[in-house]
């Protein structure tokens, strides 16, 4: 039974805090997918109850996160490399659809001179710079944090909550595929996407033609990406990797 850290967990907020635990678990590569466990080792590793957990890992499970077993009780999923793609192809057509809705009516268009947006485009460059660094310096599980942020964040400018928790969970998702398989490089600098200050500026100065431009280097990015890792994975020699529009980082005097 793998630990799952020393996190604090209160009655009030049981079932939330035991799912991001165990969503922090998976996106980290700790558990492993396929891996299983039973609501009982869960329970007994936190010293509560069955009932919360038991509803936190129903939660995972309909996040696509778990897959339930009626005799052997939840494993991690094991996602594919057709999986990421039609992941990809999702958000793709996701985006690609609210940008058209910008720029061809629609939708509110974006004002990054508004104070608010102004003020949350501000905090999700922030966000952006965070993950170019540990991106540069390959610090997965600090890149993925920020990642995540980053995107919920910049999605949230779209004013649609249904999209933004879409892609959000879109986002985990891939990034429990990815993950597996970065783990297991020596060196993941130089692997992992570092552009995501350059997508908030083409946002902030209303570029949507730059922004969109950004996005489809980032999508190539990821299919490429993908397929080098699951090509090492499978032995089948060495991959070209993806263009890096920054040399890898060495140490922390070269990062950004």
């Amino acid at each position: 039974m793998p630990r799952l850290g020393n996190v604090a967990v209160t009655r009030s907020t049981l079932r939330q805090q035991i799912a991001d635990a165990l969503r922090d678990e998976v996106l980290a590569g700790r558990l492993q997918p396929g891996q299983e466990f039973t609501v009982k080792e869960i329970a007994d590793q936190y010293g509560v109850s069955a009932t919360p957990v038991r509803e936190a890992l129903v939660d995972l499970s309909a996040q696509g996160l778990l897959d339930a077993d009626q005799h052997r009780g939840f494993r991690v999923h094991e996602y594919s490399p057709d999986d990421f793609r039609g992941m990809i192809e999702a958000r793709s057509l996701v985006t690609e659809g609210m940008f058209h809705a910008l720029t061809h009516g629609g939708a509110p268009r974006l004002r990054p001179d508004e104070p608010r947006l102004a003020a949350l485009l501000a905090g999700v460059r922030r966000r952006g710079e965070e993950a170019r660094r540990a991106a540069l310096a390959g610090e997965v599980t600090v890149l993925i944090g920020y990642d995540l942020r980053f995107w919920r964040e910049l999605a949230s400018a779209f004013g649609n909550p249904y999209l933004t928790d879409f892609l959000h969970r879109l986002r985990v998702q891939m990034w429990v595929y990815v993950v597996q398989h970065l783990r297991q490089l020596p060196d993941p600098r130089g692997r992992l996407w570092a552009r995501h200050t350059e997508l908030v500026d083409a946002l902030t100065e209303g570029d949507t033609t730059a922004a969109r431009a950004v996005l489809d280097t980032y999508t190539a990015y990821s299919l490429s990406l993908v397929e080098g890792l699951t090509a090492d994975a499978a032995g089948k020699g060495p991959v070209r990797r993806p263009a890096q529009e920054d040399p890898p980082a060495r140490d922390a005097d070269t990062l950004p």
